[in-house]
């Protein structure tokens, strides 16, 4: 027969009560990739795309964040469309920020994450706390661009090589083409042309 468990130890094994302040050690150690996995790319194939993707990832949260400041910061004449078109590429951006994180862990690495060592590992230029002119806004915003369209170029040939085409294929297909849509985007605020009043014909091309 066999012998109920008594109410007491019941209720000594189950409890409402959270488990508050747990800490442990680290399951795994940033910069490493598990040793096996059934994907087709040996351990030192995913080590180096894993670092070069974090590298990556770091810049993109910084874009990120940049298009949020600006979108919180912008003043003048182009407010409204600006204040728009900031939040939206933010959006954009952080889409591709959850991506290539993914990707990092998916390839059995660890994606970098916190704002602290992202502020470390990033290549963007930082900005001041201020508020900035709409012209270094836009040109800060490039710059950040430059830096994100140069590394998805190294990263997709890279990866092309090592033949991780899931990672060549995310960093073309999502990240290249977003950053280089939005690049035309804002450049095109950047060129300097009359607003209300035709200005003395010149030849194209040629000086104004």
């Amino acid at each position: 027969m066999v012998k109920r468990q008594s109410d007491s130890t019941a209720t000594e094994s189950v409890s409402a009560q959270p488990r508050l302040h747990q800490r442990a050690a680290e399951l795994q150690s940033y910069g490493t990739v598990s040793p096996a996995l059934p994907l087709e790319l040996e351990a030192p194939v995913r080590l180096e795309m894993t670092e070069q993707l974090n590298q990556l990832l770091a810049d993109t949260i910084t874009l990120r964040d940049l298009y949020k400041k600006s979108h919180w910061q912008v003043a003048g004449p182009t407010f409204y469309q600006l204040h728009l078109l900031y939040d939206k590429h933010h959006d954009e951006q952080d889409e591709l920020v959850d991506s290539v994180a993914e990707r990092i862990q998916l390839l059995g690495g660890v994606s970098i994450a916190m704002a602290a060592d992202v502020a470390e590992t990033t290549r963007i230029e930082r900005p001041p706390r201020g508020r900035e002119e709409v012209p270094v806004q836009l040109s800060r915003l490039l710059d950040a661009h430059q830096v994100i369209i140069s590394e998805a170029r190294t990263l997709a040939r890279r990866a092309s090589t090592l033949g991780d085409d899931g990672t060549n294929d995310l960093v073309v297909s999502e990240v290249l083409r977003t950053n280089e849509l939005q690049m035309w985007f804002l450049s095109e605020h950047l060129v300097n042309v009359p607003l209300v009043e035709v200005g003395k014909a010149v030849a194209a091309g040629g000086p104004r």
